[in-house]
């Protein structure tokens, strides 16, 4: 049957692998329709999700998992990410240790809500509006901006939550041998005079949730971007 016509759920079920010490690779696991993803932690297991929903792989060291097992995962994980998609992103995790990405993938933790876009929200008086405000950790706010893609010749240089402005830079680090983009806000090292700021050269772009503005990007055009 064409890919075209699974149903949706199917094509963004998370797909688990287990890492075979004796065989020296990863075994696709069937998992039981109510198998809870969180169940399947065991501190000696090295296990890879690939979600597709998400674009992301994801390498995780149960505690008791040695350092050699975790190096072999690293190079076998980029032939298991090319099986379902190049472009999929590989983050590696220890037990005790994960993310806020994987916490919610693995559904530890669940996703904030939001509303990428809305045209004339108008405010209702709600008691919730701020939750999401109140909560913004800059591991979240990373969240949110991996589920916003840039428009094509623009690149993301600033992001304003509340009264904070952060810059904002993607790396490549090099982790046992696999290339992983990492994305990262951190302070201005420059202070910004008090007073109106007029944005010369950056687009601005607004995220709204429960009819609040989340944050704001400053985006800028990559062929004026001079850094």
């Amino acid at each position: 049957m064409p890919d075209d016509f699974l149903p949706e759920m199917e094509k963004e079920k998370i797909i688990v692998y287990q890492y075979n010490d004796q065989l020296n690779e990863f075994q696709e696991l069937e998992l039981v329709d109510d198998v809870e993803i969180n169940e399947l932690l065991d501190p000696d297991f090295v296990l890879l999700f690939v979600d597709p929903k998400r674009y992301r792989v994801w390498i995780w060291h149960g505690s008791n998992t040695t350092t050699r097992m975790k190096f072999i995962a690293a190079k076998l994980a980029p032939s298991i990410r090319d099986r379902h998609g190049i472009g999929f992103k590989i983050s590696a995790v220890d037990e005790g240790n994960e993310t806020l990405g994987f916490k919610i993938a693995a559904g530890i933790e669940q996703e904030p809500e939001y509303v990428e876009a809305q045209t004339g929200p108008a405010y209702e008086g709600t008691e919730r509006d701020l939750e999401l405000l109140d909560s913004l950790s800059r591991e979240k706010i990373l969240l949110l901006l991996e589920k916003t893609s840039v428009p094509e010749g623009y690149k993301r240089k600033l992001v304003i939550v509340k009264n904070k402005i952060f810059g904002y830079k993607e790396y490549d680090r090099n982790y046992l041998g696999s290339v992983i983009k990492e994305k990262r806000l951190f302070p201005l090292k420059e202070e910004i005079n008090d007073g109106p700021y007029l944005a010369e050269s950056y687009i601005p772009r607004m995220l709204f949730s429960y009819n609040n503005v989340v944050l704001t990007e400053l985006l800028q055009k990559t062929d004026t971007d001079k850094n």
